[in-house]
């Protein structure tokens, strides 16, 4: 079976302005909260990505009218589900494919008080464990069973009643299902340690457009009042702030004079400010980033003058999805800094190709990695290399894109997955990156 590589000839600055695309950790969560209802709800700024497209194969196997509305709009209507196809090969398969299947258990255990899913896919990067999505569903009343010879899930409530959950990690998917799930259980339901992203806000906000009743949002408590029924509306996806981050690297490691559009700046939370902490400028207009190019940026160092320390926490922290950007930004700073990757325990296994790049990288443990920054006395080399998630595929291409000579990148179907036409888009502002077959 053939598959895809970007083969990146390196120096190339970029140069104009590019606009995000839509979140991809919200609109699949946005897709899967469809179900809820069996009016027509309507969604714009949809990306064109991978794991989106494969969403919606799903829900469209399951019933719902999906229909293409303009290149990023689409309408869904899930007026007629058919839940026997659950249990069919070709959905289990499919579902097994996207991490973000996940998110169709609480919408579908609300309306059709059941829900059947195998072990859904995603990025390999460490264990990410489900205990939470289906502890709070038991808690809201239903009953859960394990099949461990086929590694699928089977949830099942006829009665949904509120309750106070705890959860016992910020999960923002399984702050999502349940979320879904409750809005339609009776009663009152109190989720605390919720996780709190602009992703859940609006997820949140959307569900109350529909008629929910969810108080709290924004904050670790939410308190929602379930409903019996949702109806319609019109939903616009905010702009990707991992793909603002990844463009505000970029930017650095190649000295481009790059403007970001199309942003919602409030959203981005304390991201620009973390790679300002890396020494980069940027100027921030009421909805773009202008980063010019620099020769040079110098990592900031704490007050007594240790070494910086950049971590990821559950908003309003550092989110994780950008801590593959963050280190691989540092590597041509002046200074160095410690990235400590609390979430994930095998997100910064790729430093190993950086090393063999050039990069001054010492991975401490599975969990923290020191970059020495190489002030740009000395540039990164093109190599082969393999694109083992999202974020980190991304990474490596920022990599590329600033070394000597060529690099070659494969499982870019990695990459694909979370950024839409990456290739025709920074091509068109001077980038030099050629998709092959492999």
């Amino acid at each position: 079976m053939s598959s895809e590589a970007f083969i990146v000839e390196g120096g190339h600055p970029l140069k104009g302005s590019i606009k995000a695309q839509g979140a991809k950790n919200e609109v699949l969560q946005i897709i899967c909260a469809t179900l809820l209802s069996p009016d027509k709800i309507t969604i714009d700024n949809v990306p064109d990505i991978l794991d989106v497209r494969k969403l919606i194969s799903l829900v469209k196997g399951l019933g719902v009218i999906v229909e293409k509305l303009s290149e990023n709009k689409y309408s869904f209507q899930a007026s007629n589900i058919d839940m026997e196809y659950c249990a069919s090969e070709e959905y289990q398969l499919d579902a097994k494919k996207i991490r973000g299947s996940v998110m169709l258990l609480g919408p579908l255990l609300a309306r059709f008080k059941k829900a059947f899913l195998p072990q859904p896919g995603g990025d390999k990067i460490g264990r990410r464990r489900l205990d939470t999505h289906f502890n709070g569903f038991q808690k809201l009343g239903a009953e859960f069973k394990y099949d461990d010879k086929d590694d699928s899930y089977f949830i099942e409530g006829e009665n949904l009643k509120g309750s106070f959950v705890w959860m016992d990690e910020i999960s923002v998917t399984g702050t999502a299902n349940l979320v879904m799930a409750a809005v339609m259980a009776k009663g009152t339901t109190k989720l605390y340690n919720a996780a709190c992203e602009p992703y859940l806000q609006q997820l949140c906000k959307m569900l109350n457009r529909m008629g929910a009743q969810i108080e709290g949002i924004g904050s670790n408590l939410l308190t929602i009042e379930g409903v019996d029924s949702l109806k319609g509306t019109e939903h616009t996806i905010l702009p990707d702030m991992i793909e603002v981050g990844s463009f505000i690297g970029m930017a650095a490691m190649t000295q481009s004079d790059l403007k970001i559009t199309g942003l919602s700046i409030p959203d981005l939370g304390i991201i620009p400010g973390v790679f300002k902490k890396l020494g980069l400028e940027m100027e921030i207009g009421a909805d773009y980033i202008h980063v010019p190019p620099m020769d040079r940026y110098e990592i900031n160092t704490f007050i007594d003058g240790s070494i910086l320390t950049i971590y990821d926490a559950p908003w309003p922290g550092f989110t994780p999805d950008l801590m593959s950007i963050v280190l691989v930004t540092a590597t041509q700073a002046k200074g160095s800094v410690l990235i400590h990757q609390k979430m994930f325990e095998s997100r910064l296994f790729f430093v190993d190709k950086l090393i063999d790049m050039g990069a001054k990288i010492i991975l401490c443990d599975p969990h923290r990695a020191t970059v020495i920054g190489l002030n740009r006395e000395s540039k990164l080399k093109g190599i082969q290399m393999t694109s083992p998630d999202i974020r980190a595929g991304v990474s490596l291409l920022i990599a590329a894109m600033s070394a000597e000579g060529k690099s070659k990148i494969f499982n870019i179907q990695q990459i694909d997955r979370g950024y839409q036409n990456i290739d025709t888009r920074l091509n068109a502002l001077g980038a030099s990156i050629q998709r092959v077959v492999v």
